[in-house]
């Protein structure tokens, strides 16, 4: 089998590999893998901008077109089907990253915050979150800090994004009544004094 050019692909012959490998020939499977792994390849860098993260992000690529591939159908060609899988993997993996150096960022800003704030008491935010439920916590760092969609936390924590929202709301709310008792000025009364 011959090393295919972006865009060029002889359907004949890599449908009859995929038929192959749908029908359990694994040597059939190692044809695709040598067939696109340079273009995956340099797809994947292109986006990463990183050769470990492009190297991996291909082995991971081929072995879920390979635990997948009996959703392939032949409405598309089978490397756009496949560009999509590398694609949506890439998106992930930058996501991912992403949220790693936003963590770390966090993580820093309050090592930092408790070093100025050691001698002091606890700081005003920790003291607030350490008052809410740990499933209340767990909600209001996924949406405020980590930035996830209701959508997004529902998978994770398998529940409906509706139910996430008025959840969210009513623990804004509960910390907003918190801030008031305690004293000082809210984020919604900065708002409305502006």
């Amino acid at each position: 089998m011959k090393y295919l050019n972006p865009g060029e692909e002889s359907t004949q012959p890599i449908e009859s590999v995929v038929e192959s490998v749908k029908q359990g020939d694994k040597q059939a499977f190692a044809d695709i893998i040598r067939t696109f792994e340079r273009q995956i390849y340099t797809y994947c860098y292109y986006i990463l901008k990183n050769r470990e993260e492009a190297e991996d992000a291909l082995q991971e690529i081929f072995i879920k077109v390979y635990q997948s591939i009996h959703k392939y159908e032949h409405q598309v060609s089978f490397s756009s089907w496949l560009y999509k899988v590398a694609y949506y993997h890439c998106m992930d993996m930058a996501r991912k990253k992403s949220r790693q150096k936003k963590t770390l960022s966090l993580q820093k800003e309050i090592r930092q915050l408790e070093n100025q704030h050691q001698k002091d008491s606890v700081p005003e935010v920790e003291e607030l979150l350490m008052s809410l439920k740990p499933e209340e916590r767990h909600l209001v760092l996924l949406r405020a800090v980590e930035q996830y969609s209701f959508e997004e936390i529902g998978q994770i924590m398998d529940c409906k994004p509706a139910t996430l929202r008025k959840k969210f709301e009513r623990v804004r709310k509960k910390l907003i009544l918190q801030k008031k008792i305690k004293g000082g000025v809210t984020h919604e009364r900065m708002v409305r004094s502006n």
